[in-house]
C-alpha cells in the first residue's frame, strides 16, 4: 500500500489480521520485485492507480485483491447505489501518474471488513477474484497496448478526408461534400444542424419529423447520398481522426484506458480512445508485429447459453450442446425456421412481448418452461422493486426513491430480466480473461492485447499455442461457473495478421 515517502506491506493471515511488522520499500515497483517470487496475493487500493507504476518498472504480478472493485461489489449487494468514480482530467496513461496515499492502517482494516462480509460464499469470492484479476488484465493491455500502424492510419484518413489540416480547419472531402449538400438543395446548409436540414427538405417538399438516418434513406432527394457521405466523413474526423491518433497511438500501439465493472452488469466500459466501439474503419490499421499474428476468438450466442446453464432446463440444455444453439431449438419449435427461433429466444432475454414477438415467446414457453420462468421470476422481481442477482452474486442496483414514486415497473422488470443473464454472462467472460491471462504469463511469445465484452484477441507467435491456450481458457471457465454441464460454449477463432475480416478491409 503506497504510503508518502515508501510503499508499507504488511503479510496478513486469511482473515486478514496482520502477520509480522510492516515492510519499507521505495515504491510499489520495488516491492513487487521483492516479494512476487513468493506468489503472493496483493492487496491494494486500487489497481488502476497502483499497479501502472508496477508495469512501466517491467515487471507484473500474478494475482491481487482490489478493495475498490470489491467495495462496490459489496456497497451494491448491501442495497446501496453505487458510487460514480470521478473522473480524472486527462485519462490517457502517463509517465508519471501519482500512486495516491492511503493509512496503511485504514486499508488493513477496509480488507478485513471485506473479507468478513465475503465469507466463505465461493460464488462470492470467485467473482471478487475474478473481478480483481480482470483489474490486472486491464492495467497490463493498456501498458501493453494493441498493436496499431499509424502510417496505415494516416494514410487511411488521407485517402478519405484528404491532407491533414492544422487547428480546427475542416477537411478537404468534408468542405467538398458540403458544397454538394448545398448544391443538391440549392442553398448553403450546415449539414451538422438538424433545424436546418429539416427545414431544407421542406422546402423541397419533404416532410421529416427527424433526420436519422434510416428516415433519409427512404427519401428521394439528391442531398440524401452527400448527407450520408458527410455523417461518415465527420464521425471518422471527429472520433478518429489525426487528433484521436496523435493522443492514443503512441509506438505503433493504440492504449486505451479500460474501466472494469464500468457498467452495472459488470460488463467493462472504456474512458477516452474507444477501447470497446473499434469500428470498422479502424481495423484495417491494426496489424501484428513482424513474425507475428492475431488469434481472434469470440463466443457464440453467450448470453442464450448462459441461460440454458443457469435455469438447467433439460430441453434447452440439449439445444445449448451444438455449435448452433438457436438450430436445434428451431427443429424443436418452430418447424427448422431458424430465424424465428432466434427472435424468440432473444425475445426471453430482453422482453420482447409485442407483434410476432409474443406469439413466439408463447411456443418456447410450452418448450423450454424452466428457462423462460428463470428470466420472468428476475422481471417480476424488477416490477416489484427488489433487487436481483447474477450466478455469483452481483447485484442489480436498487430502484431510487423516484422509481417508489411513480416510476416504469415494466421498464424495470426488462431491466432485471435481462440483468441476471448478461452479469452471469460478464462473469464467464471475466472468469475467461482471468484464466486466459494465466496461462499467457508462461508464454513470452504471447501477450493479450484486446478485451471486448465477449471477445478476446492474443498477438502472438505461435498461433496454435495461443488458440490452445484460449480454449483450455474458455473450458476452465466454464467448469469454474457451472461445473459439469451439457452446455457448450463455442468459440469462434480466427488468426489473421490485420484485426479487420477480410470483407472489413479498404
Amino acid at each position: 500500500m503506497p504510503g508518502p515517502e515508501h510503499t508499507h506491506v504488511t503479510r496478513t493471515d486469511d482473515a486478514g489480521r496482520p502477520v509480522g511488522a510492516p515492510l519499507a520499500f521505495p515504491d510499489p515497483a520495488a516491492a513487487v520485485r521483492a516479494l512476487e517470487p513468493e506468489h503472493p496475493r496483493w492487496v491494494w487500493p486500487d489497481t488502476a492507480a497502483v499497479y501502472p507504476a508496477v508495469l512501466r518498472a517491467g515487471l507484473t504480478v500474478r494475482r491481487c485483491h482490489d478493495l475498490a472493485l470489491t467495495g462496490a461489489l459489496l456497497r451494491t449487494r448491501a442495497g446501496r447505489p453505487p458510487v460514480a468514480a470521478a473522473a480524472p482530467v486527462d485519462d490517457r496513461p502517463g509517465l508519471f501518474d501519482a500512486t495516491p496515499s492511503r493509512d496503511p492502517a485504514e486499508v488493513l482494516s477496509e480488507h478485513a471488513d471485506q473479507l468478513d462480509r465475503i465469507g466463505a460464499d465461493p460464488r462470492l469470492r470467485l467473482l471478487v477474484a475474478a473481478e480483481s484479476a480482470g483489474a490486472l488484465a486491464a492495467a497490463e493491455m493498456s501498458h501493453t497496448g494493441l498493436p496499431f500502424s499509424a502510417a496505415a492510419h494516416h494514410e487511411l484518413l488521407t485517402r478519405a478526408l484528404g491532407p491533414r489540416t492544422s487547428g480546427d480547419a475542416v477537411p478537404q472531402r468534408i468542405l467538398e461534400v458540403t458544397e454538394e449538400i448545398g448544391a443538391a438543395f440549392g442553398r448553403r446548409v450546415n449539414p451538422a444542424s438538424h433545424p436546418e436540414l429539416v427545414d431544407a427538405f421542406a422546402r423541397a417538399g419533404v416532410e421529416l419529423p427527424s433526420t436519422r438516418a434510416y428516415l433519409l434513406r427512404e427519401v428521394d432527394h439528391p442531398a440524401v447520398e452527400p448527407l450520408l457521405r458527410y455523417r461518415d466523413l465527420a464521425k471518422l474526423h471527429t472520433t478518429n481522426g489525426w487528433g484521436w491518433l496523435d493522443s492514443w497511438v503512441r509506438g505503433d500501439r493504440f492504449r486505451p484506458v479500460y474501466v472494469p465493472g464500468g457498467v452495472v452488469s459488470g460488463r467493462w466500459a472504456s474512458r477516452g480512445g474507444g477501447a470497446l466501439q473499434i469500428p470498422k474503419t479502424l481495423r484495417s490499421s491494426v496489424i501484428a508485429d513482424p513474425g507475428h499474428t492475431f488469434v481472434v476468438a469470440d463466443a457464440g450466442q453467450l448470453e442464450p447459453r448462459i441461460l440454458a446453464a443457469m435455469s438447467g432446463d433439460r430441453l434447452m440444455v440439449e439445444a445449448a450442446g451444438a455449435d448452433d444453439l438457436y438450430a436445434p431449438v428451431a427443429a424443436e419449435v418452430f418447424g427448422g425456421d431458424r430465424a424465428k427461433a432466434k427472435v424468440a429466444i432473444l425475445g426471453v432475454l430482453y422482453g420482447a412481448t409485442a407483434g410476432e414477438a409474443r406469439a413466439l415467446l408463447a411456443m418456447l414457453r410450452k418448450r423450454f418452461p424452466a428457462a423462460v420462468q428463470y428470466v420472468e421470476e428476475a422481471a417480476r422481481a424488477g416490477e416489484r422493486g427488489e433487487v436481483v442477482h447474477s450466478w455469483l452474486g452481483r447485484a442489480c442496483p436498487p430502484p431510487d426513491q423516484a422509481w417508489w414514486s411513480g416510476g416504469d415497473a415494466h421498464a424495470r422488470g426488462r431491466f432485471t430480466r435481462n440483468f441476471v443473464v448478461q452479469a452471469t454472462a460478464a462473469e464467464w467472460a471475466l472468469c475467461l480473461l482471468a484464466e486466459l491471462r494465466r496461462r499467457l504469463a508462461d508464454d513470452p511469445d504471447a501477450e493479450l492485447v484486446f478485451f471486448q465484452h465477449d471477445e478476446v484477441v492474443v498477438h502472438c507467435r505461435d498461433a496454435a499455442a495461443a488458440t490452445r491456450h484460449v480454449l483450455d481458457a474458455t473450458a476452465a471457465a466454464t467448469r469454474l461457473l457451472f461445473g459439469d454441464t451439457a452446455v457448450r460454449f463455442p468459440m469462434d477463432v480466427g488468426v489473421r495478421p490485420c484485426y479487420a475480416d477480410p470483407e472489413d478491409a479498404p
